[in-house]
């Protein structure tokens, strides 16, 4: 399960993902990415903050309609399973980056590791995850 940091759970923040992040497709998944712009301080008399202000988490959220599944036991079993992979992709990621991860149809037949490399492979090419890893 991911910590609540990390979940992205409010609909407009979906929408803002959606509308101006970038996205990257494979046949099982749609990952798109988004960063937030940080909102400028209006002309400080610091010219920084005291004490450092901590960076914002890596956000993810799941969506997996019912044309990937009919039953909700098994989208639920696939969110699981995507959950774990980006529990596991978190601290390689940029600070402060908003990721939704869609399945597609036909996502019901794939197992962990193939979930694993597709996502891998669609963060490299976003250039969110270095492919080294």
């Amino acid at each position: 399960m991911l910590p609540q940091r990390h979940r992205l759970r409010l609909s407009r923040d979906f929408t803002q993902v959606y509308r101006f992040g970038r996205k990257a497709v494979s046949s099982h998944m749609v990952v798109r990415v988004f960063k937030p712009q940080e909102q400028a301080q209006p002309d400080s008399a610091e010219p920084f903050l005291w004490p450092p202000q901590p960076l914002t988490p890596v956000k993810v959220g799941i969506t997996v309609s019912q044309k990937v599944h009919r039953r909700a036991v098994v989208r639920n079993r696939l969110k699981r399973q995507i959950r774990a992979i980006m529990a596991t992709l978190i601290p390689a990621l940029p600070a402060g980056l908003w990721v939704v991860v869609s399945l597609r149809p036909g996502a019901d037949q794939c197992e962990y590791g193939e979930f694993l490399q597709e996502l891998k492979q669609l963060l490299i090419q976003l250039e969110v995850l270095h492919g080294h890893s």
